[in-house]
């Protein structure tokens, strides 16, 4: 028998979806519309989950085993952001193995999937670990909307997850493309809130520093 990647279900399991350079560097081609305003909610969620050690599960873009993106970007703006890891994390690159430690997110606070396309279901570990994860609500993050994000937040519903998309904490490079996601999230049994309605307790948390300037 299979063990589960988690003993225990969750109440709430942050999923950051692709926050890397060339979504958040105003001289990116494909560069996230208001990606100042998008930026700084994704780092206000990354204090409060980290505050409250909440689990999170990161996804990010990289090349396939023919230096491909299909972004067309160079390796470089591929990187994720740094700031946007805090932390015990573990990170696991792209592998069509699917082997999880038994409960390893009762050991670290995030996860990070390398994937070589940008829906995290086709890349086996990050598939099983979100298909197997029990939680009472997954909340996406980052960038793109019409890409990542739709994908990953369709392939949770499909598997029965409930899934909620904090709309001022994800990015589209194409704004009505972007809008369409979102209505087809929220037509597929999604949740649309903005990060505020998320962020209610009013303890300050101190200021997170990134490790370079992203504006």
């Amino acid at each position: 028998m299979i063990m589960p990647a988690l003993k225990l279900r969750l109440r709430q399991i942050i999923v950051d979806v692709d926050t890397q350079t060339h979504f958040f560097q105003k001289d990116s081609a494909v560069c996230v519309e208001d990606h100042r305003r998008v930026l700084a909610n994704i780092l206000r969620v990354v204090k409060w989950a980290h505050s409250r050690t909440i689990r999170r599960i990161s996804t990010v873009q990289t090349l396939n085993g023919n230096g491909y993106c299909h972004l067309c970007v160079d390796s470089n703006s591929l990187e994720k952001i740094g700031c946007t890891i805090r932390g015990r994390c573990h990170a696991f690159e792209p592998s069509d193995r699917t082997d999880l430690l038994p409960g390893i997110l009762d050991e670290y606070e995030q996860l990070i999937f390398y994937k070589r396309c940008f829906d995290p279901f086709e890349e086996p570990r990050a598939d099983r670990m979100l298909s197997e994860l029990s939680a009472d609500e997954f909340i996406l993050v980052g960038a793109a909307t019409e890409g990542a994000v739709r994908a990953t937040a369709l392939g949770l519903l499909s598997r029965g997850k409930s899934v909620t998309v904090l709309t001022d904490a994800v990015g589209s490079y194409i704004g009505y493309k972007g809008d369409l996601a979102l209505r087809i999230i929220l037509e597929r049994g999604g949740k649309l809130i903005e990060t505020r309605a998320l962020l209610s307790q009013p303890r300050p948390e101190p200021e997170l520093i990134c490790d370079r300037a992203w504006y």
